[in-house]
């Protein structure tokens, strides 16, 4: 388990004879989910008093797409992927979802269908929060509301990112601007380094921007060999930002 899952949950030995079994394993801080930090202490015991937890193992399904959006979920450790499955059954990865995340918002919020479906790319600890609780919280309180409307809004501009990312002929520029895009939501200091926590398996990112397993580690291995990047075991350094970035733009 990475730090940042564990300051999501943590071993509690001492509560284990008083806690429900859903909670004997972990204890949760709420307040460390970005969605939930701002609560009043009245709405976070309502919240935990009506949260439900689920573990899921690595490939498992946590949702599937076409199925009701009965409530909204945090994962609080691992890694998940949202998928969409093309009409001749090839898996394409949309986003990647880490520690704090939550998902399942879309469906809740039109009381409709879920358009996607989530798989664990690990071993996996998520926190289901059930309709009515999720909706009062989106109702009455504004720091929920503030933090779901500035999410939808850039989850609008990665999804137009995305789109365009995928219109790129050209396979290596496509994987460059996939990293570009990775370190772009880190935020970086200008000239820094980025860090990106938790790298994508190359078949997982071959998935997300339609190309093969070889192609993205023949694009890595060489940006490596540049000094542009290292590989330090599941996070990737983006050592010379600018360098990616002309890359990308072909200069």
């Amino acid at each position: 388990m990475t730090d940042t899952a564990k300051s999501f949950v943590r071993k509690n030995a001492a509560d284990k004879q008083d806690a429900a079994p859903e909670e004997r394993q972990v204890q949760i801080h709420l307040r460390k989910i970005p969605l939930l930090a701002e609560l009043s202490d009245e709405e976070i015991i309502r919240v935990k008093q009506d949260l439900r937890f689920r573990q899921y193992g690595k490939r498992d399904i946590v949702l599937q797409k076409g199925g009701h959006g009965d409530g909204l979920m945090f994962l609080l450790s691992g890694q998940l992927q949202v998928i969409d499955v093309t009409e001749d059954g090839r898996a394409i990865g949309l986003r990647m979802l880490v520690p704090g995340d939550f998902f399942g918002e879309i469906a809740l919020i039109n009381n409709s269908t879920r358009s996607a479906s989530v798989v664990a790319m690990s071993d996996a600890l998520v926190a289901f929060l059930p309709a009515a609780t999720a909706m009062h919280l989106f109702a009455h309180a504004p720091s929920v509301a503030t933090h779901m409307l500035k999410h939808l809004a850039q989850k609008i501009q990665r999804d137009s990112e995305f789109r365009s990312l995928l219109s790129i002929n050209n396979t290596a520029k496509r994987i460059y601007t996939y990293l570009v895009l990775m370190q772009k939501n880190k935020q970086p200091e200008p000239g820094a380094p980025a860090v990106v926590e938790n790298l994508p398996t190359h078949q997982d990112i071959a998935n997300m921007i339609n190309t093969s397993r070889e192609t993205v580690t023949r694009a890595l291995t060489a940006l490596t060999q540049q000094g542009i990047v290292q590989k330090d075991a599941h996070r990737l350094i983006i050592v010379k930002p600018d360098a990616l970035q002309k890359l990308v733009q072909g200069s």
